[in-house]
Order: structure tokens, then C-alpha cells, then sequence
């Protein structure tokens, strides 16, 4: 796939950049993507999630 999150599946969103004189004009917002490894298998994934599987991780090794 494109632009989107392998784990989450979020993609690009639609925001408005607002001039001086205020004329509204569409713009594409992607979101920030990062190439990793996850157990051995090369994906795209989002910070939120790498965040959330960083978090999950520390939870398993402090049990």
C-alpha cells in the first residue's frame, strides 16, 4: 500500500491552509511514517504505534 499505517491502517487526512487574506486551500496531511522491522517482517508503521509497541514491550519484560 501507499501512505498508510501497516498496523493501523491510518492514512492521510484533509486540512485547510488558511492565507492572509483568509481563502481556504485544501491540503494533504500524511501522516509520519517510519520503516521498521517487527519480528523480522519489514513494515511501515506510524509513531503512535511504534509508541504503543514500545509500551507493550515494556509491559511484557516488566511482568
Amino acid at each position: 500500500m501507499g501512505k498508510t499505517c501497516d498496523l493501523c491502517g491510518r492514512g492521510a487526512t484533509k486540512g485547510v491552509s488558511r492565507s492572509h487574506s483568509k481563502i481556504k486551500t485544501l491540503k494533504r496531511q500524511n501522516i509520519n511514517l517510519q520503516n521498521r522491522n517487527i519480528d523480522g517482517i519489514k513494515v511501515k508503521v506510524c509513531t503512535s504505534c511504534l509508541r504503543t509497541v514500545a509500551k507493550d514491550a515494556a509491559k511484557q519484560t516488566a511482568k
